[in-house]
């Protein structure tokens, strides 16, 4: 079996990482190994002592979708400007942000808007298993993401009706219309800065602010982004920004407020610091 020997000076967390809520398809079994599918291949791994163990993929995907060519140490260095978040780079050490499918991200997180991890992971699942591919692996089976044209070749919204989406089935289904017309889409918003990508993202049927951060961050590495759900906002309000409301609902105007604090306050990685306070936050 192919095994990466990880370098000492550079962190990872496999459990962390694909247990943090970023990503919807991966399990862990209780062998100790994860299983899931990505970009259309069935993968397991494990990781002890130090060595990454792995099939279904090549070492060069591995590597790449794991962000285990990123120099970490580097991002928390950077990101590590105060007593509250040091002691979440601490709790939550080795995180890495994994490099998802940017159209299979933008799906799930139209999945995510207003519910709790499981239905997303069920939502993901059915769409999988109603429009994509079978694959297997070693001891793994599973169906791949559908891309947006599975889905858009269909006559109409129905096409979704046993996916249980609720309400975000005309996002999903518009959207896979207006991925699946420009073939390039994802290159593009790739290409542009952070906020002119984070204007283009919130032009797909059912992104919102949150969700296009998300995006950016998880599939587009647009590490400037700063998603904010309730429990930053919580954290925000409590450790950095007294003066935020304790209203329930949250304004654009506060979601801009708290990004920008972000970004001054954490630098150019301070998508990292969201998953490190989110992480390592208790309670």
């Amino acid at each position: 079996m192919p095994r990466i020997a990880l370098e000492h000076d550079q962190p990872f967390s496999l459990d962390l990482t694909l247990g943090c809520g970023q990503a919807f398809r991966w399990d862990k079994g209780n062998d100790g190994w994860w299983s899931g599918v990505a970009d259309g291949q069935a993968i397991r791994c494990r990781l002890k002592a130090g060595t990454l163990s792995y099939e279904g993929a090549d070492e060069a995907y591995i590597r790449h979708y794991f962000s285990l060519d990123t120099n970490l140490n580097e991002i928390l260095k950077a990101i590590d400007r105060d007593p509250f978040i040091h002691e979440a780079i601490e709790r939550a050490a080795g995180l890495r942000l994994v490099r998802q499918p940017p159209w299979e991200c933008l799906c799930s997180y139209i999945c995510a808007t207003n519910t709790n991890i499981p239905a997303v992971r069920r939502r993901v699942t059915l769409l999988s298993e109603q429009f994509g591919e079978k694959i297997a692996g070693r001891g793994i089976s599973g169906y791949a993401f559908p891309g947006p044209e599975k889905i858009a070749c269909h006559d109409n919204v129905e096409c979704l009706s046993t996916c249980k989406l609720g309400y975000r089935a005309p996002y999903v289904f518009t959207s896979s219309r207006d991925a699946a017309a420009e073939a390039g889409w994802a290159e593009r918003i790739h290409n542009l800065p952070y906020e002119e990508a984070r204007k283009e993202m919130t032009k797909f049927a059912g992104i919102g602010p949150k969700a296009a951060d998300c995006v950016l961050l998880f599939a587009f590495q647009k590490y400037e982004a700063f998603p904010v759900d309730v429990w930053i906002r919580r954290i925000m309000r409590e450790h950095y920004l007294p003066e935020l409301s304790e209203e329930k609902a949250m304004t654009t105007r506060e979601y801009d407020t708290i990004r920008r604090f972000a970004r001054k306050h954490f630098g150019e990685y301070c998508g990292y610091a969201q998953e490190y306070l989110y992480a390592g936050r208790e309670g």
